[in-house]
């Protein structure tokens, strides 16, 4: 198993791609620890990757909490030892406002979540890697960092920032053995459509996933699992060699479709 005795902190892991994620590292062998605001789903998630590996911790987390931040990373080094991999991945809450109108406690809240998140988990659980001389850290950007779907300037700005995040600390923390890296994700089925597919009957929503999907070369919507495959690859020994790279799960975008070959 490439996780094998591994102890891992998965933010958002409570549904979404962070469960998907938390899923994985499970099979691989990792002791997984899920810090999500949803307590409870983070639980159901938690009993899940119990059943596919070493027993699974849910901690509840407010991940713009700096204390909370703190509680959880304590907690999860005195009841394993240590912090062998970190996912960022708590995110969302895109608003598609004019910035012109945008109330700044929204601008604020969204860079907070997206952002902050990275800065709260890191400050807490680098120095527990740096002492280690070994870590895995990977950070959730998106590909709206270099090519916005829509304007959603404080979700895309934000994200964008995950991947200048990443060099810095990647640069900052190769002496000690950590790789840093970042995930930039395309359209993948999630929750994070749910507003979208509001009063939508389900042929609809079929028929929304596929156009959307068709905007990209391979044709498809991505999944959970699809970002997943990418996360165990980067918090592996197989990815050993590879630091401050972000690593595009698009389907092949920015290339554009095209029709088949001749």
């Amino acid at each position: 198993m490439l996780l094998n005795d591994r102890v891992a902190v998965v933010t958002g892991a409570a549904k979404g791609i962070g469960a998907g994620i938390a899923l994985k590292f499970a099979e691989e062998g990792a002791h997984v620890a899920i810090a999500d605001i949803d307590l409870e789903m983070g639980k159901q998630t938690a009993a899940e990757a119990s059943q596919k590996g070493p027993e699974a911790l849910a901690l509840a987390c407010d991940v713009t909490n700096g204390d909370q931040v703190r509680a959880v990373v304590d907690e999860v080094v005195k009841k394993y030892g240590k912090i062998d991999i970190l996912v960022n991945n708590a995110g969302a809450l895109a608003t598609h406002i004019n910035i012109e109108d945008m109330p700044e406690e929204v601008w604020d809240r969204v860079m907070a979540l997206n952002l902050k998140s990275h800065f709260f988990f890191c400050k807490s659980v680098v120095p527990y890697m740096k002492e280690a001389r070994y870590g895995k850290i990977i950070g959730m950007s998106s590909i709206g960092a270099f090519l916005p779907p829509a304007h959603e300037i404080n979700y895309n700005t934000a994200k964008g920032a995950i991947i200048a995040f990443t060099n810095d600390l990647a640069t900052a923390l190769a002496p000690y053995n950590i790789n840093v890296n970042c995930i930039l994700p395309g359209p993948i089925r999630t929750h994070f459509y749910d507003a979208m597919t509001v009063g939508m009957t389900e042929a609809q929503i079929e028929e929304m996933f596929a156009n959307i999907g068709k905007k990209t070369p391979l044709q498809r919507m991505g999944t959970s699992e699809d970002i997943a495959g990418a996360a165990l690859f980067l918090a592996s020994d197989l990815s050993s060699y590879i630091t401050g790279h972000p690593l595009y799960v698009t389907g092949g975008l920015p290339l554009q479709p095209t029709g088949p070959a001749q």
